[in-house]
């Protein structure tokens, strides 16, 4: 799976901005890139969507703000939702669903 390089960028100034001082790190898997804080994965670019991590107790509230259920395969997986790029249109909204995936990265032991 290809991921948009035009929404990496993006999503890239969005964790630096989000994990400040404390990094993060970049990191192909599966044909798409995924960043983690604090050695855990927070969002991913797979295909032109932004794959966020929500954690199963947030799937149905970022379902309910546009999201939808992230697949691999048959399978739903679990905690993770996609948003469009298209449903991004400016750091605002990017940094909506990006900072609180990097919180809850860097709130993990």
């Amino acid at each position: 799976m290809a991921y948009d390089e035009e929404l990496a960028d993006r999503i890239r100034a969005a964790v630096a901005h989000a994990a400040g001082p404390a990094g993060y790190r970049e990191i192909r898997m599966f044909g798409g890139l995924c960043w983690t804080v604090n050695t855990h994965m927070a969002v991913g670019a797979a295909s032109d969507d932004l794959m966020v991590h929500v954690g199963t107790d947030g799937v149905a509230d970022a379902l309910e703000h546009g999201a939808r259920h992230a697949r691999m395969g048959e399978r739903t997986m679990g905690g993770m939702v996609l948003v469009a790029s298209t449903d991004l249109p400016d750091s605002t909204t990017m940094d909506a669903w990006v900072g609180p995936a990097v919180e809850r990265a860097r709130a993990k032991a």
